[in-house]
């Protein structure tokens, strides 16, 4: 069936959906949203709201909920009890993100599932908790993360509170797939009113919060003034929580849920001007440090004050103080199975730290349900010892209260992590200067290139293939290429290419796997910083050159 065709069946549905649709006067907009159905990607479904297949709306929920509960059905039905699957549900700050959660509630529940569902916006580490908490089957989340106000999404999450990782996604795909009909949801609005809608709420959150507050490692007072940001999302309630007896002033202005995130361009904190409110406020309070989280509280952007300035952070560059801070702190509990879990785009600064504090370190591919999974396994077989885990992209891991990045202990790791240097007379850009003193120089970046629709997608395609074809060409002084669709060791097979120089240095190359972009990670080592830099912008204007033309 051609896109044509699909818009035509989408027509007949309901008259906001026909009224949407008919009002598109652009081919190539009409071709985009119907071209294909919206993908599992690395966190799952994500797409921009609207109608047709390739959009989130209350359809294409619908059915993905209806294909997830006949994939986790079977699944109960494989095993050794006939016990009813249970299922936790929630839904962070975005438009339309309730209406998704309770449609996606009511499917499951009207085929025999138990639901759980929050009846007040919570981030995403306390669903990933509440699933392992509670003890259910699985679990979902509607949240597009740190995406622009137009997305939506749908993570999924196993019964441990982990993502679903490649195998698995595959198989419940397969199940999404095989529902060809519309799946109309009546009694959305009454969710509760459901015999098997179950409503959680302060207990489950108290509860997790209790289990964040184990993983403090630092309580000493010190004069830390904080000024935080929740960005209009879930992390408002939940982190200040875990901050209490600190010094913190809240951003009134992005206080409050708000899925149009009206004042800011994008609600990401690897942006730079996401935080330009929380930097405004802490230059009148001289605050010593600034915290931001994305809409659904799994990403951290810091900025910090350094001779009257502000400072922002990287993903890598908070990630390696956060090693060296943690693994200071449990220097005494480390042992031959203490491990750091990274993605392969992660800088190796922080790789560096662990191993020097004689800790094991393992790669997965990028996407935090892998790190989720080594948790398991790790748990699973007793041979290692979950200690941190973190992605460049400003997301953290310390403890296994979640299987998820965890913008709440990543908050309270931080602040106290500032204070422990406050009381030394430092700040967070002394202790990283210290770090590069001793590890060498590491300079990273990160590029991401725009190429939508159909067209786009068929570029990012080729493009891969062509720097699978130049190989080595590319750039000088390359020494190994890995390409990581063949399977590399016990990785799964995916998408990347990473090119390793000479000294140490790479980039890497990879089609995100929630928005239309090619990405390229770099990562430059050199003594001399002023050469760091001269090299990246060299390796970044071949890159562009070669993605542009």
């Amino acid at each position: 069936m051609g896109y044509r065709d699909l818009f035509n069946e989408w027509l007949s549905l309901d008259s906001d959906t026909r009224n949407e649709l008919l009002s598109i006067e652009d081919e190539k907009e009409i071709e985009d949203r119907f071209y294909k159905d919206l993908e599992f990607g690395t966190g799952g479904l994500r797409g921009i709201m609207g109608a047709g297949s390739n959009r989130m709306n209350k359809y294409t929920v619908a059915r993905a909920s209806l294909g997830l509960a006949n994939y986790f059905n079977s699944k109960k039905k494989d095993g050794a009890t006939a016990e009813k699957c249970k299922i936790a549900i929630a839904y962070d700050s975005r438009n339309n993100s309730e209406f998704f959660a309770k449609t996606a509630a009511v499917v499951y529940a009207n085929n025999g599932f138990e639901v759980y569902l929050f009846d007040r916006l919570v981030p995403v580490p306390v669903l990933s908790f509440t699933t392992g908490y509670l003890g259910c089957d699985a679990g979902v989340m509607i949240t597009a993360s740190h995406n622009p106000k137009e997305y939506n999404g749908y993570k999924v999450y196993d019964s441990t509170g982990c993502q679903l990782c490649t195998e698995e996604a595959k198989s419940a795909l397969d199940f999404i797939n095989a529902v060809n009909e519309f799946v109309i949801v009546d009694g959305v609005e009454n969710a509760f009113e459901h015999e098997n809608i179950h409503r959680l709420g302060d207990a489950t959150v108290d509860a997790f919060i209790s289990k964040v507050k184990e993983q403090s490692v630092y309580e000493e007072k010190s004069d830390l003034k904080i000024v935080y940001t929740p960005l209009h999302g879930t992390g408002n309630i939940p982190v200040r929580k875990v901050l209490q007896g600190m010094d913190v002033t809240v951003v009134k202005e992005q206080e409050l849920p708000d899925g149009d995130f009206s004042t800011v361009r994008s609600p990401n904190p690897e942006e730079k001007d996401a935080l330009n409110l929380a930097i405004q406020a802490a230059q009148s309070l001289e605050a010593d440090i600034v915290l931001g989280t994305d809409p659904d509280c799994d990403r951290v952007g810091v900025a910090v004050r350094h001779n009257g300035e502000y400072v922002l952070l990287t993903g890598n560059q908070t990630g390696a103080l956060l090693v060296n801070f943690v693994m200071t702190m449990h220097k005494d509990d480390l042992n031959e199975k203490s491990t750091l879990v990274k993605t392969i785009v992660t800088s190796e600064l922080g790789a560096n730290i662990a191993l020097n504090y004689g800790v094991k370190v393992e790669d997965t591919l990028t996407g935090f349900k892998y790190i989720g999974d080594k948790i398991n396994k790790y748990l699973a077989s007793g041979d290692r010892e979950f200690v941190i885990g973190y992605e460049e992209s400003y997301g953290y891991l310390v403890g296994t209260h979640t299987r998820d990045k965890d913008g709440v202990v990543s908050s309270m790791l931080i602040c106290q992590m500032a204070s422990w240097y406050k009381n030394q007379g430092k700040t967070l850009v002394d202790g990283l200067n210290e770090i590069y003193d001793e590890y060498g120089y590491f300079l990273d970046s990160l590029d991401s290139f725009v190429l939508k629709g159909k067209d786009g997608a068929a570029k990012i395609k080729a493009l891969m293939q062509e720097f699978k074809q130049k190989g080595d060409t590319i750039l000088p002084d390359i020494k190994q290429i890995i390409d990581y669709s063949v399977g590399i060791g016990d990785l799964p097979k995916e998408n990347v290419l990473k090119y390793i120089f000479n000294d140490g240095s790479w980039i890497a190359v990879r089609p995100s796997g929630t928005e239309p972009k090619i990405k390229v990670y770099y990562s430059i080592v050199d003594k001399d910083r002023q050469n760091a830099h001269i090299r990246l912008e060299k390796i970044k204007s071949v890159m562009s050159l070669i993605i542009n033309s």
